[in-house]
């Protein structure tokens, strides 16, 4: 009887083990298929002053910014912002709950984007700040929408 639960739990335990195995591994595929184009950033966003951040990345398309959620399992976007009609509003440092939520180094970005909804903030690294801020300045010139 004991043998048997042992077993049991030794099973138990090699299946959860392989499940969090193929998780990893399907959220480092999914990541690789995001990235195959280049220009992808870890991005975290906030559509509203008062909602929540929400961890993802973000990708560089020639037209638009697309951001997709960290953990899902989806290939699309959850959210598009057109390159014409973002712009930086300010820049700041995270407040301390905000730096236990999005990590250490990350730098939060308000940025307009022409929608009725209002601006949205963007956080990411010092590093992905200067790629994101030389994306939106190497946009075709142009009137803004």
């Amino acid at each position: 009887m004991l043998a048997t639960l042992e077993l049991s739990t030794v099973w138990f335990l090699a299946g959860l083990l392989a499940l969090a195995v193929l998780a990893a591994g399907g959220l480092a595929i999914r990541r690789i298929l995001l990235g195959r184009h280049g220009g992808i950033v870890e991005c975290g966003l906030r559509p509203g002053p008062d909602q929540r951040w929400r961890l993802g990345l973000a990708a560089y398309e020639p037209a638009e910014l697309r951001w997709y959620d960290a953990f899902g399992v989806l290939l699309r976007p959850r959210e598009i912002f057109a390159r014409r009609s973002l712009s930086v509003i300010a820049r700041r440092a995270p407040l301390d709950w905000e730096a236990a939520r999005l990590g250490a180094g990350m730098i939060v970005v308000e940025c307009s984007t022409g929608a009725e909804a209002g601006p949205v903030e963007l956080a990411m690294s010092e590093g992905a700040l200067t790629g994101f801020l030389a994306w939106l300045e190497a946009a075709p010139r142009g009137p803004r929408a």
